[in-house]
């Protein structure tokens, strides 16, 4: 049986809420306020074995960070317990523990200490963690002057080389660049084969899937279940849709007239919208192959985007399409209906047509921004009748990435030869 690196029992940790902040002064001093109960946490059961590379998620509000604050020894449970059987480090909050009056070695010798580790254990590790946060002459520098990147550079650095057999990593890793980013998952796997356990909360699925043996998905408080990386993300999207449903209907922004589609993922507040709605995009949504409306999908699986559009006036020929571009607006692939020689025909004022793109995610894991189009040409002229750019991102979750955009999808044969000599 394997030996636990980390035990939860029973553990609940609850909040009061005050109907006016004089309330908590007047109970302070013994009166009765009526202060409501909000649990963060409740009756919270889980193990963490030694060696383990455990994934927790959840939707905001479902007390992951309350939970690791309290394996860590940053916030205290109101019930239950917590058992840490090894030497942790955390990365809870970028530049926790930091002074911002210190410089950045002053402050690895700070938090090192604050760790545990005593000043000859700290100048055995000060070259490798200087090496690893790679800001220069920066780090004899006052940590105020740092950018955000620089922040958690030091703060990972500091966090992963000072040989913890427990890493517990919040979200910490979103601000740093993607090279930062695969040296620090490098790392990662450089503690998996050494037996390190890691403990690690992110909104990243796909590194949820490559990196975590074992994953908890937290709701409201609750540990709603725990299984493979795989069996967790579904169950996931699944806990996504039973919320949106759950939203007033309202909430929708692009909404059809009748019944709208099913869409329990953010709407970009932000998506650039133009022209002149001869014909207009009034509702869209995105399923995986499972049917299920997500913004999520497995790399190498089928997914179909939707779009409903109305018609105003007459539009002949109208031209239905859909862009995805990364994170830095570089546009990545896409299609339309007339590159895929599909007949729409003459639409008339109040025609509703649903158009449907079904195809296969070969795109790398990450994340990316969909844009959706209705033009066409009018007396010879090029027409947008209606664009949303970047109105919503898609999440690629993917066990396995390859170089580039996306996947050629090889197949792969190694064959020993062996040649006779004469």
């Amino acid at each position: 049986m394997s030996e636990s690196a980390i035990s939860a029992e029973h553990l609940n940790k609850v909040y009061k809420l005050y109907n006016r902040p004089s309330d908590r002064l007047k109970e302070v001093l013994g009166r009765k306020v009526g202060a409501k109960e909000n649990y963060a946490l409740k009756d919270v059961n889980f193990t963490v074995n030694k060696g383990e590379t455990v994934g927790i998620i959840g939707t905001n509000g479902s007390g992951k960070s309350t939970l690791l604050k309290i394996i860590t020894g940053v916030a205290s449970p109101t019930s239950g317990s917590v058992k840490v059987n090894g030497r942790i480090s955390a990365l809870l909050e970028l530049g926790a523990g930091f002074n911002y009056e210190y410089s950045g070695v002053e402050n690895v010798y700070l938090n090192g200490t604050m760790i545990g580790f005593s000043k000859e254990e700290i100048d055995e590790r000060l070259d490798d963690i200087l090496k690893f946060a790679d800001i220069g002459d920066y780090v004899y520098q006052p940590v105020k002057t740092y950018s955000s990147g620089m922040f958690v550079r030091l703060a990972f650095a500091v966090a992963i080389n000072i040989d913890p057999e427990i890493l517990i990593v919040d979200e910490a890793l979103s601000v740093g660049d993607v090279f930062f980013q695969a040296k620090c998952y490098r790392k990662f796997d450089e503690f998996k084969k050494k037996g390190k356990t890691i403990v690690f909360v992110s909104h990243d699925l796909g590194a949820i899937s490559r990196y975590c043996d074992r994953v908890l998905l937290l709701n409201k408080g609750v540990v709603m279940d725990e299984g493979t990386p795989k069996e967790m993300v579904d169950l996931y999207k699944q806990l996504l849709v039973k919320r949106d449903k759950e939203k007033p209907e309202g909430s929708r922004k692009v909404q059809a007239a009748g019944d709208g589609f099913e869409r329990p993922f953010a709407q970009n507040p932000e998506a650039l919208e133009y022209g002149e709605k001869e014909a207009e995009i009034i509702d869209f949504t995105m399923e995986d192959a499972s049917g299920t409306p997500t913004n999520t999908f497995e790399k190498m699986t089928e997914f179909v985007i939707r779009m409903k559009v109305y018609f105003h006036e007459e539009v002949e020929d109208p031209i239905y399409a859909f862009t995805i571009k990364d994170m830095r607006g570089t546009e990545i692939t896409g299609t339309n209906t007339m590159y895929e020689k599909t007949v729409v025909g003459k639409k008339n004022p109040g025609d509703v047509q649903m158009i449907e793109f079904r195809q296969k995610m070969n795109l790398q894991g990450g994340e990316y921004l969909l844009s959706l189009g209705c033009t066409g040409y009018a007396q010879g002229e090029f027409r947008a009748y209606h664009r949303l750019y970047d109105i919503c991102s898609i999440n690629v979750v993917a066990a396995k990435n390859t170089v580039g955009f996306y996947d050629m999808d090889s197949a792969v044969t190694v064959t020993d030869v062996r040649e006779d000599k004469a």
